[in-house]
């Protein structure tokens, strides 16, 4: 028998040992492959609430597929993250007191190795708590041997066609790091900043009276790298300035004024100052106008010597405050506005990123003829990724995303693939003395392929972009560039399921390496878009702003002082600490107690509306940790009525016959449609419609309902043939049931199924590996269902009358019925047992055609008038009493509510759920206000 209160800790981890154990995950059975790549977590990563939805996401797919006979493969891995993992081993050194310098790095990166080892699978560890069935026997790392052999032979077949090359580019710097970042790793946040208005001298009189422009500017310490002021070619304050030039303040240098579109003439002066070294936009413009190129920063951000001497060495915010006080010493400074700004910050360091020009690897993305000379037409890499989803091979879900898809690829640059680091995959590409460069596979290949004999070489000193090995993910994984068998059966995938936010970093990326590699086939069928988790105010989680939830905390529960600790952890403003801990302390009272993981998976679901970002609200997973309570106690009155008994799964004409109820044969019939919907909902990528069906049939139909039904039979003087009929449906319907909700909550269904599978007839190990139910229009019963229809309208209508009159549950209750059809007739006589043990009816009367009806509280189901006469049931004066106080107390929140609705301020503000959630709520609060007064009239009359 199973426990009496449902605790998750304990089955949890033993099941997924058992799965794993038994290797359950693996690939198998004869049916279509079906496979899905884990996007690959940071190494040095922990799980986070992004993490776990999109994985809950990818484990229903994965385990409904398995169930369904499909060869299936989750293939694992994780990503080796070189600028988060290098982070993370040098902080330990700073508190040793060295450097990865004092190492060298031969010995850092084995240092690194060291601790990848012996602490980086924290994040696998994690997977496995969230239920993951992932085929852990074949995880992959994106440094290990065979990955980075393919990543090698990538780079050098890429190189050999002149589509990988060295050149100097503008690109995002962090000057902590020292090393180019990636636009994901770039954080750009509004801040308060300053527009400083500056006087740029002409330098010849224009006959205007005017001797200088004024340009606006929010970077004044990248005067110094000026080498133009670029004014609209249609703004008539400065078209006779074109052509003219200017002194460069400080710096004492003419510098042209040039016309370009890109200049808004209503931001500022309408004049800007060209900057190419230092600024994307300006580097463009540069460009265009063959502009000189003026690098003024070091690569720690320092002030370089190609700056007046006064300003070498200084920080670019020393060199800041500098400039600013010597062009006002000179009169050069008009005047400072205060201005909102977004500022580009590394996501690992806080610090704001430097455009900055330095020499680096890229991918040729932009190419339209091959090495030969021959005309290419994009067709080297980024067009047949584009047609690849034009033309359908590719489907995104939902299907708006392919227009992001679209804008990137058709406007995209060159791709910067090479990082100032240690830890990543080094770039297979050695110098010679005279700056020649080689690449190949190896040194000795490079020797042998360029016949260098014993000439010095060096090798390039970075290291790869994370991002071009996880470009390779989908074949890399598999065993390429050896063919194999893995190989040939699960590429491509079926489906990639990821965020939006790196289908440009990613997705664009996997889609052109392995079209490039792959003779041509594409590595997944379709990509499904998920939104961002964002908490209940709608708000994006950062650790910036304190909102932060571990899905494991959630799982396992947390202590409130834990959670506040948590949060405050390493903040990149520690002042924003006790702000945090206060909206922490009012949201979490009591900390978060243990939900499970299948509460919290199928909260996931419940809110995966495809496309749409999730917003989470503890509230949903304490109603679904209830509603794992509510299967769990359903299954205990199931056990308790079938367990030793005869359940009809060997049912004959004769000693086991089995005789259905209208109310078997209409779980049945509607399980029937529960199944279709689940189907039809997984297929099209809608988690939240099959979460809704699943909740809708199992609280509602099967728990509230069907069991309620089944009482009268198990308990009331009918044939043993009804009695096995109503335990065999019990056990039947809750075994396929079991099986429905396995691939969102895979703990609890499988302890239930283990004990309710024999009762059902069922053989097996494991529901995991049990057929996923597939509707039977056969089984379909509509009679049964109109039958029951009109139960639940009649006793939902004696309910009803209860809970408005404020008449206790248990009392009789009289009914008399009017103006009923032949057919109603026919329905009470028919379902009187359920109708009087259900409803607590005293007794069921039916009134003479035309006689008055008496004064009562009426309940209509269709045509039927059901009466329950108020005379005797009720005191009507203490009842008005109740409800008099009752209607003020809805009155005053009615008051509120439209209040709050009425302020313009909170409208204009507030995220748009939360207004929407408050006109539900008044919309609430007004439709039981008005029952109310409709009770208190009728209590009136009595």
């Amino acid at each position: 028998m199973m426990e009496k209160t449902y605790n998750p800790h304990a089955i949890e981890q033993y099941w997924y040992d058992t799965w794993e154990k038994q290797g359950y995950f693996a690939p198998a059975g004869k049916g279509e492959p079906y496979c899905i790549m884990i996007p690959p977590p940071n190494v040095t990563g922990t799980l986070h609430m992004g993490h776990a939805f999109q994985d809950t996401i990818m484990d229903a797919l994965i385990r409904y597929h398995r169930m369904t006979g499909r060869n299936t493969l989750w293939q694992p891995g994780t990503d080796h993250a070189g600028i988060a993992t290098q982070m993370v081993v040098e902080r330990q050194l700073n508190a040793e007191g060295k450097s990865r310098h004092d190492l060298g790095r031969e010995a850092f990166i084995e240092r690194v190795w060291d601790w990848k080892q012996h602490s980086g699978g924290n994040i696998t560890r994690q997977l496995r708590r969230m239920g993951a069935s992932l085929d852990w026997a074949h995880e992959r790392f994106t440094m290990d041997e065979g990955l980075s052999n393919a990543v090698k032979e990538v780079f050098v077949q890429l190189f050999d066609e002149g589509l990988i090359y060295r050149g100097k580019r503008l690109v995002n710097w962090d000057p902590v790091l020292k090393t180019a970042v990636s636009d994901l790793e770039v954080v750009s946040e509004e801040e308060q900043g300053s527009l400083w208005h500056i006087r740029y001298p002409l330098a010849e009189d224009t006959g205007t009276g005017t001797n200088y422009v004024v340009v606006a500017t929010t970077r004044p310490e990248t005067m110094l790298g000026d080498t133009a002021v670029a004014v609209h070619p249609e703004d008539e304050r400065f078209r006779h300035l074109i052509g003219k030039q200017v002194m460069l303040p400080l710096a004492q240098r003419p510098i042209p004024v040039i016309a370009d579109d890109y200049v808004e003439r209503e931001f500022g002066t309408g004049c800007l100052k060209i900057t190419p070294a230092h600024d994307f936009n300006d580097y463009a413009v540069g460009q265009r106008h063959q502009l000189p190129i003026i690098n003024i920063f070091n690569d720690d951000a320092t002030v370089n010597d190609n700056a007046p001497e006064a300003y070498r060495g200084l920080d670019r915010f020393e060199a800041r405050k500098r400039i600013v006080a010597e062009l006002e010493a000179q009169g050069l400074l008009e005047k400072i506005q205060p201005h909102t700004l977004k500022v580009p910050r590394g996501d690992r360091t806080g610090q704001v990123i430097e455009p900055y020009l330095t020499d680096q690897w890229f991918v040729d993305l932009t190419r339209e003829t091959l090495p030969d000379g021959r005309p290419g037409g994009k067709t080297l890499i980024t067009d047949p990724s584009i047609r690849a989803v034009e033309d359908g091979r590719i489907k995104f879900i939902p299907g708006n995303w392919d227009k992001t898809y679209f804008e990137w690829m058709r406007n995209i640059e060159d791709w910067c693939i090479s990082r100032q680091l240690w830890w990543g995959h080094r770039i297979p590409a050695w110098y010679a003395p005279d700056g020649t460069i080689y690449v190949g596979r190896s040194e000795d290949e490079v020797r042998a392929k360029y016949q260098l004999g014993d000439i010095a070489l060096r090798q390039d000193e970075d290291v790869l972009d994370t991002w071009f090995s996880s470009a390779l993910w989908p074949f890399s994984t598999l065993g390429w560039p050896e063919q194999n068998a893995r190989l040939e059966t699960f590429y491509p995938g079926s489906v990639l399921v990821t965020g939006f936010d790196i289908i440009f970093f990613w997705v664009a990326r996997m889609i052109m390496m392995g079209l490039k590699f792959m003779d041509g086939a594409v590595p997944f069928h379709e990509v499904y878009i998920h939104g961002l988790v964002r908490d209940h105010d709608g708000q994006k989680m950062s650790k910036s702003k304190g909102n932060v939830l571990d899905p494991l905390d959630i799982i396992d529960g947390i202590d409130l002082d834990s959670l506040i600790k948590k949060r405050t952890t390493g903040l990149m403003q520690p002042q924003m600490a006790p702000r945090i801990e206060q909206a922490t302390r009012k949201e979490f009272a009591d900390g978060i107690k243990p939900h499970g993981a299948d509460a919290l998976r199928f909260t996931f679901c419940s809110l995966a509306t495809t496309g749409r970002d999730v917003i989470f609200d503890m509230g949903r997973v304490e109603g679904y940790r209830n509603f794992c309570n509510k299967i769990w106690n359903a299954a205990r009155y199931v056990l308790m009525n079938t367990q030793g008994q005869d359940c009809g799964q060997n049912n004959d004409q004769n000693e086991n016959a089995i005789e259905l109820s209208v109310a078997d044969r209409w779980i049945i019939s509607r399980l029937q449609r529960t199944e279709q919907a689940v189907n039809e909902a997984v297929q099209s990528y809608r988690f939240d419609q099959a979460a809704q069906a699943l909740y809708e049939f199992t609280w509602d139909e099967y728990c509230d309902w069907y069991i309620e039904l089944s009482k009268p039979v198990l308990n009331g003087e009918v044939s043993a043939a009804a009695k096995r009929g109503t335990r065999h449906t019990l056990v039947t319907v809750l075994e396929a049931l079991l099986r429905l909700l396995h691939p969102i909550m895979p703990f609890l269904s499988e302890e239930i199924w283990q004990q309710v599978a024999p009762l059902a007839g069922k053989q097996g190990d494991t529901v995991s590996m049990q057929p996923y139910p597939q509707a039977d229009s056969k089984r379909l019963d509509t009679a049964a269902e109109a039958e029951v229809a009109w139960l639940q309208q009649f006793l939902l209508g004696v309910r009803r009358i209860r809970a408005e009159m404020n008449i206790a549950p248990g009392k009789p209750l009289p009914v008399l019925l009017s103006q009923g059809t032949d057919e109603d007739r026919a329905r009470v006589m028919r379902n009187r047992d359920y109708l009087d043990r259900l409803g607590r009816l005293e007794s069921v009367q039916w009134l003479q055609a035309g006689a008055e009806e008496p004064e009562a509280a009426i309940a209509l189901v269709d045509t039927l008038r059901v009466l329950i006469p108020l005379a005797g049931l009720i005191d009507p004066q203490a009842e008005r009493a109740r409800l008099g106080k009752e209607i003020d107390k809805q009155e005053k929140e009615l008051a509120r509510g439209e209040g709050k609705l009425s302020n313009e301020k909170f409208v204009s503000k507030a995220p748009p759920d939360v207004v929407a959630k408050e006109r539900e709520r008044v919309e609430s609060v007004r439709a039981s206000l008005q029952q109310l007064r409709e009770q208190y009239e009728r209590l009136g009359r009595l």
